[in-house]
């Protein structure tokens, strides 16, 4: 259904689940008490990045939807509903148009962008001027011209929306697309003489257009994109992340740029965990988008006003998305893209020495305020307490309590007296409750993490998958566990790092959650150790399995006697338990 693809596109996870569990940062996931149960130490996990959750002490997990499915008492389609109001989806539409109609209009648009993109690609080779600007003017190589698809929108007024017609759409769709616009004349091409770059979701699917004016013109704007469509939202997209992530994961941190040229740049310096949004309005959304990937975000905005402006309006947002916000000062250059023009070097020594976002908003705001005046005094108590005041960290507060009394040569009781009446800012939704707290069967809950930790080690470790001999999907409690191991008994070679959504999508979330299982408890152990666990756990799920089994043969035995078939079930049970006890002790 495409409203829940609507939902998730506007709802965090972690966002949906703080509400009833309090979590804290723990590198790139959230942890927490787990809600299901009375404990001490947090064992429930939250991943922004795969957009699941997992408790591990009841062997529970899945996505925002199954989390209030368990903590409110409802089924799917009253969590359906519930989200919806969070998020601000009227599913009437859905219903309207029928749960298909949405989704087979947004792969049309879809369709029509990618060839619109091909398109820009074509008239970008035969355009000696743009050729010149992107290769001479800008330096980039056929490599990177590649890689960002790159085009050029010919000026003739209509000969992409003529090409996309012949191609079988219609001048609605092209219009829903951003690709075409109604003037008085007629049907005309939305972008005409300019540097076309795809602005692409983060599989790399194309989405819109940013569109750079090829001929300087005062009378024109240099820049224009997409407008918003049913597939581009500029307070969510965030441009060059599909080409950005793994490198992001590999740096543990990202820079966020202005332009998306400075975003090209970089990537063809070999920098290539930056990222940008449209122009310097960076919204809660984009932070949280990036947040999944990172905790640490870096700002290098253009030095102009309105970048410096947009820095330090992106403060307090990051402090409620709970990233650890820094700033990089782009010195002797106006923006990231002239600097790596400079020399690469420069931009590498700059993103690696950010200055923490609130020491940078006090330097700043030190140097142009009158601080010795008592008007100064309040001015910059005002602006920075304002940030101080969502910090998570009481620790942290307190730092910055006592060093902003020490700049303005006031009592830091006096600060925190204004601290506390200005009020603590709500950085999250009251906490909740679940409706109706369950009662656990330990029997099941055991079975469930035994099945979930081995199936853990199997999928990432395609080397110790000779323990999944003599496992059979009855032995597994869940029916996505039982569908993981046929597919792993089928392809007994698949390694992760070819790519999870290979795996069967049915059971590609629940795949998704054995894997943060495994970072968590069994990424840092050697082989050796790993093999042991594999063994223990297959020793484990058959006992269990004998254990239940026998239990089910007793209870028919009772009813119907000494059936010798039912006496021949349970010798062969014994044998395999006593084959892998042998197995485990040798």
């Amino acid at each position: 259904m495409d409203a829940v693809e609507d939902i998730k596109s506007r709802l965090s996870i972690e966002d949906v689940i703080s509400r009833y569990v309090e979590l804290k940062r723990a590198g790139r996931n959230f942890r927490g008490l787990s809600p299901f149960g009375s404990e001490k130490t947090p064992s429930f996990m939250v991943s922004p990045e795969k957009q699941i959750w997992h408790d591990f002490s009841s062997g529970k997990g899945g996505n925002m939807f199954s989390f209030v499915m368990e903590m409110e008492g409802v089924d799917f389609k009253g969590a359906l509903e519930l989200l919806a109001r969070q998020a601000g989806v009227d599913l009437d539409q859905y219903q309207r148009s029928g749960s298909g109609q949405r989704a087979d209009q947004k792969k049309r648009l879809g369709e029509a962008l990618d060839f619109a993109a091909k398109f820009y690609q074509a008239h970008f080779k035969k355009n000696q001027k743009a050729l010149y600007y992107i290769f001479k003017t800008r330096g980039f190589s056929k490599d990177t011209v590649m890689a960002f698809r790159i085009g050029y929108s010919p000026d003739t007024g209509d000969s992409l929306t003529k090409f996309l017609v012949g191609k079988g759409f219609s001048l609605s769709e092209l219009k829903q697309a951003g690709l075409s616009t109604q003037g008085y004349r007629g049907t005309s091409d939305m972008f005409r003489g300019r540097i076309m770059i795809p602005l692409m979701d983060p599989f790399g699917s194309v989405i819109g257009f940013t569109a750079r004016l090829l001929n300087d013109d005062a009378k024109a704007p240099k820049y224009i994109n997409t407008p918003q469509t049913l597939l581009y939202d500029k307070s969510r997209h965030v441009f060059g992340l599909h080409l950005a992530k793994e490198a992001i994961r590999k740096a543990g941190y990202t820079v966020v740029v202005e332009g998306n040229m400075d975003v090209i740049a970089s990537y063809q310096a070999g920098v290539r965990q930056v990222v940008a949004t449209a122009g310097t309005a960076m919204t809660d959304q984009h932070l949280k988008i990036i947040g999944r990937l990172t905790s640490d975000v870096r700002l290098a905005f253009d030095q102009d006003k309105a970048g410096l402006a947009a820095a330090e309006r992106t403060i307090p947002l990051a402090a409620k998305a709970d990233v650890s916000l820094s700033i990089i000062t782009v010195k002797d250059a106006k923006d990231p893209d002239e600097l790596i023009q400079k020399d690469v070097k420069l931009w590498q020594h700059a993103i690696e020495k950010p200055q923490y976002a609130l020491d940078w908003l006090i330097e700043r705001h030190s140097q142009q305020l009158d601080i010795s005046s008592a008007q100064g005094k309040r001015q910059l108590s005002d602006i920075v307490l304002k940030v101080v005041k969502q910090l998570p960290d009481s620790v942290e507060q307190d730092h910055y309590v006592t060093q902003i009394a020490k700049l303005l040569g006031v009592s830091a009781d006096a600060l925190r007296s204004k601290l506390t009446q200005t009020g603590r800012s709500e950085r999250r939704a009251p906490l909740r409750k679940a409706a109706t707290p369950q009662q656990l069967d330990k029997a099941k809950v055991e079975a469930t993490k035994t099945q979930n930790h081995f199936l853990a080690i199997m999928l990432m470790q395609p080397g110790l998958r000779m323990y999944l001999k003599g496992i059979g999907q009855d032995m597994m409690p869940d029916a996505a566990a039982q569908e993981l191991l046929a597919f792993l008994v089928a392809k007994p070679t698949f390694s992760w790092q070819e790519n999870l959504q290979n795996i069967d999508p049915t059971v590609h979330e629940f795949a998704q959650i054995v894997v943060l299982l495994y970072e968590e408890l069994y990424q840092s152990l050697e082989l050796l150790e790993l093999r042991y666990e594999a063994a223990q756990l297959q020793a484990r799920l058959i006992s269990q399995y004998v254990k239940n089994k026998k239990t089910r043969l007793a209870a028919a035995m009772r009813a119907s006697g000494e059936d010798p078939a039912l006496l021949e079930q349970v010798k062969q049970l014994d044998e395999l338990l006593n084959t892998v006890k042998e197995k485990v002790n040798g």
